[in-house]
């Protein structure tokens, strides 16, 4: 394998890869030198370039990860996949919501193992919440909440910068690429994510991990509408993303979903709540690939009303309850049945997301995550950002792409 980014998780990837059998690690290409120097540690003997292409042009490479800025996604996947390498890359797929389905096509035309990277899709917790939705339990699902809430530096992305960080050591054209022209600046280049030029904020860092999960559990493809609000209420640092965000989407399902993201506060649920018209789902945080979930049956109401029918004659209610089979005065002539209790289940720990590419790979097996599905997910997430910036609701139209 290959690594094409060696920053936060890319070297997650160079060392997780790395653990599984049989996956040697040839060569690791970033333009920080610290980076670089990291890999070398990690991986001893490993080869380094601050030059992608040099990765893609080796024969003894069979698959890469990419997993650097956003607005890099795009050109790296295309240029892999025409070099004959399978693709593991980091989520978001993509840096706008057209670029999705020209990196569909060149992975449908490739025949090439093409894996996005969020891991919850693959979970445990995931697939016993796919299990259960399908099994009826909560009846028509008609709302999902989802969130993420932290109010740390690390958490908003103000990273610390490395006391060596220069022109010198960091190759800032080459990281630019696409991007607009502009000064070398260290505080942009480890903490890209606040910025519009190389990320997709909230969204694309956070928002897509859950609707790639929220697409799997509940076997949808995409929303096709979008309404945000937020801003920069916490971490005005310069940043031009918002720290804080809140977006509701429509499904054709017929059913929406609420994803929030707070990066001045850390309270909250952290995970996923599924409310449909027979009981309630609810998930522990995104990031486990077990554990328990909790069902909450829907409590079932009484056959007679009380509050509708207090305004009536006396005789009228009488009837109505009579009718009913209770007494004349709306008591219950038997026992209501106990409100039913919540139920725990287990969901078992299975392989880790990354492990699906390698076993993909190797037992000619379907990516557990495709280009489509990160298309989808990643789309979503832009699709709520262009209601942030436009401020107003937009709609998705699956069948042509077009956004409006």
């Amino acid at each position: 394998m290959g690594y094409i980014g060696t920053g936060i998780r890319g070297m997650y990837l160079l060392e997780a890869f790395k653990a599984v059998p049989g996956v040697r690690p040839l060569v690791a290409c970033d333009v920080y030198d610290g980076h670089l120097e990291r890999a070398r540690e990690v991986a001893p003997g490993i080869e380094t370039t601050r030059d992608y292409h040099a990765v893609l042009a080796r024969k003894d490479i069979d698959a890469v990860t990419i997993a650097t800025p956003d607005h890099w996604h795009y050109r790296m996947t295309l240029d892999a996949l025409a070099a004959g390498k399978h693709v593991y890359v980091e989520k978001p797929l993509t840096w706008n919501i057209e670029q999705g389905r020209e990196i569909v096509a060149a992975a449908e035309k490739s025949k090439l193992l093409v894996m996005v990277g969020s891991g919850a899709k693959t979970s445990g917790l995931t697939a016993k919440a796919r299990e259960i939705v399908k099994s009826g339990a909560l009846g028509q699902v008609n709302m999902i909440r989802m969130e993420n809430n932290r109010n740390n530096p690390e958490g908003a992305w103000v990273y610390p910068v490395p006391s060596d960080a220069s022109p010198e050591t960091i190759d800032w054209q080459r990281f630019l690429g696409p991007a607009p022209k502009a000064q070398f600046d260290p505080k942009v280049f480890f903490r890209w994510r606040c910025w519009w030029e190389y990320s997709g904020g909230v969204a694309t860092d956070l928002f897509v991990h859950m609707l790639c999960q929220l697409h799997e559990i509940m076997d949808v493809t995409a929303p096709i509408s979008a309404v945000s609000q937020g801003g920069i209420y916490r971490w005005n640092d310069g940043r031009t993303v918002p720290d804080v965000m809140n977006s509701v989407y429509e499904y054709p399902q017929k059913f929406i979903a609420d994803l929030y993201v707070n990066l001045g506060n850390a309270h909250g649920l952290q995970g996923t709540v599924i409310m449909g018209t027979e009981g309630t789902l609810v998930l522990p945080e995104r990031g486990a690939n077990r554990g328990a979930l909790v069902l909450y049956p829907e409590p079932k109401p009484p056959a007679a009303q009380r509050y509708a029918v207090n305004c009536w004659p006396a005789k009228k209610k009488a009837e109505y309850y009579e009718s009913l089979g209770y007494t004349a005065e709306g008591r219950p002539k038997n026992p209501l049945p106990p409100a039913p209790k919540p139920e725990e289940m287990v969901a078992e720990r299975g392989p880790q997301h990354h492990e699906h590419f390698i076993l993909s790979l190797r037992n000619g097996l379907p990516s557990r995550e495709t280009a489509a599905e990160g298309h989808y997910a990643a789309g979503g997430a832009h699709l709520a950002n262009l209601a942030y910036r436009s401020g107003r609701r937009m709609t998705w139209d699956l069948a042509t792409g077009k956004v409006s």
